[in-house]
């Protein structure tokens, strides 16, 4: 995990630091608000360990301006400042968690490999299927790089199959997988959605299975 510390006490930025290297981050470790900024746009962090109590500006600031830049980093925020107006204000400015000085250091490490798991989740991979490519994050597909428009419920449907190319599925049990999605469901809403997803994608996307209902099938047309 590459980390950038931002901490202006000399003893304490160690002591983080020395941490950190010892469970395998990579850190840079800044002093100041300027520092933070110039690193946090010259390069790509996995997080920021953020002191509010800078030299030169308020870490808050800092945050706020790294948001307004739409730098995305997790952000965890280290400070004395332990009043829950300031917590609040501080996840209310971008931050994804905050930690109150003193604090230990198993408790940081929890924390950190926390935020990387959800950063992690919220990459969802570009899912290929055939000439199609589906960016869950986005809710987007394309077709041979031309994007394709679907409905929320036609791209729920879809991906939710490709999910599971080679499982065959009932009517039933799509009706029931779309009633989770929209209590407003018809009885041939099945119906409805495979034939639009046919007519944008081709005839043999989604196979008809006689007397067992529907299974994922080729791109071809």
């Amino acid at each position: 995990m590459k980390t950038l510390l931002v901490e202006d006490d000399p003893l304490l930025g160690q002591g983080i630091a020395d941490a950190l290297t010892y469970q395998s981050h990579l850190v840079e470790w800044v002093k100041t608000g300027q520092h933070a900024l110039s690193f946090a746009h010259a390069s790509q962090f996995d997080v920021i360990i953020l002191d509010l109590g800078l030299p030169d500006m308020d870490g808050l600031d800092v945050l706020q301006q790294l948001r307004n830049d739409n730098v995305l980093t997790p952000v965890l925020i280290l400070t004395a400042r332990s009043t829950s107006g300031e917590k609040v204000t501080g996840l209310d400015r971008g931050a994804d968690d905050y930690m109150v000085k003193p604090f230990d250091v198993p408790e940081l490490m929890a924390r950190l490999r926390a935020l990387q798991r959800r950063e992690s989740q919220q990459k969802s991979p570009i899912i290929t299927h055939g000439n199609l490519e589906i960016d869950p994050a986005n809710l987007s597909l394309s077709k041979n790089g031309e994007p394709i428009s679907l409905s929320r419920h036609e791209y729920d449907l879809l991906l939710h199959m490709i999910n599971r190319p080679t499982q065959v599925f009932s009517r039933e049990a799509l009706v029931d997988k779309l009633y989770n999605w929209d209590n407003d469901v018809s009885s041939n809403t099945v119906e409805v959605y495979v034939h639009h997803l046919r007519k944008k994608l081709g005839k043999h996307i989604i196979k008809t299975i006689r007397g067992i209902g529907y299974q994922l099938g080729s791109t071809s047309e």
